[in-house]
């Protein structure tokens, strides 16, 4: 079995893929914890014979983790972002200072989609640009839903956006302070990844594929205006395209990968974005 982590600051989630078939045989999450530990909630490492790990959380959690996983399996792979890889050169100006989720994320739409807009609706929202021809651009991050939700002190972080919610409803004004707040910080996500998306796709002239994962991806995808697809396993992509232990991935396959959707004109992109400048 290969063990894939990706660890944040608040949540580590994990899998486990079969080695022979590359199928999911089990997935879970954890709260990142300063001394991982073998227990019930992650699975069994007797079975595990490689790791992939990406992780942003601080680098005594990585270290802690990798020393422990190191005596026990025999193979350990640690994503870094660099420069450049798989045909993707880093827009940062320290490209080591790129959080590596975006990086992997990042690496896994270039090589579903190529040129390609990538959005990470977790703990904070990231929106990172790849032009054709693999130009990673650099992005923009703003507080994720449940950040702007505390941010407020309102006794509200603890109740959620329904996921299936429609989005006409969530753009309605509220009807109690945790509806107005729900429907607030929809609007502010929304409509800060839309505006962000023609902007871009302005500038440089030409119309991205949108692609979005994190834990929030369902519900911010409600109120996105361009074609997108929605990927949870964005950042294994990338696992899998840097470090490809499986028949199918050294075939190039991600796992879970979804249909890429044609985008907008660009024509269609810039006439909203004048609209949306007018008004």
């Amino acid at each position: 079995m290969i063990l894939d982590l990706d660890i944040g600051n608040t949540l580590s989630k994990w899998r486990l893929k079969d080695t022979a078939s590359s199928e999911i045989r089990s997935r879970g999450a954890v709260w990142t914890r300063e001394a991982w530990r073998p227990g019930e909630d992650i699975p069994d490492l007797d079975v595990v014979e490689a790791v992939r790990i990406s992780s942003v959380a601080r680098a005594s959690v990585l270290h802690e983790t990798v020393s422990l996983l190191r005596r026990q399996v025999g193979m350990v792979h640690v994503a870094r972002s660099s420069a450049e890889s798989l045909g993707v050169s880093n827009g940062y100006r320290e490209p080591g200072r790129l959080g590596v989720d975006r990086w992997m994320g990042t690496l896994a739409g270039y090589q579903l989609a190529g040129a390609c807009c990538c959005v990470d609706c977790g703990s904070a929202i990231t929106i990172d640009f790849v032009l054709p021809g693999g130009r990673h651009l650099g992005g923009y991050i703003l507080p994720g839903l449940r950040l702007m939700k505390e941010s407020l002190q309102l006794g509200t972080r603890n109740v959620a956006i329904d996921p299936d919610s429609e989005a006409d409803e969530l753009l309605a004004p509220g009807k109690d302070t945790v509806e107005a707040v729900n429907h607030g910080i929809f609007m502010a996500a929304v409509s800060a990844v839309n505006r962000i998306y023609s902007e871009v796709c302005d500038r440089e002239g030409v119309a991205l594929p949108m692609l979005m994962t994190g834990g929030d991806a369902r519900v911010v995808s409600r109120g996105m205006r361009v074609p997108h697809a929605v990927w949870p396993d964005m950042v294994y992509g990338g696992l899998e395209a840097c470090f490809p232990l499986t028949v199918s991935e050294r075939a190039g396959k991600m796992s879970g990968a979804p249909h890429v959707p044609l985008p907008a004109a660009l024509e269609k992109i810039r006439a909203g974005l004048a609209f949306s400048i007018f008004l």
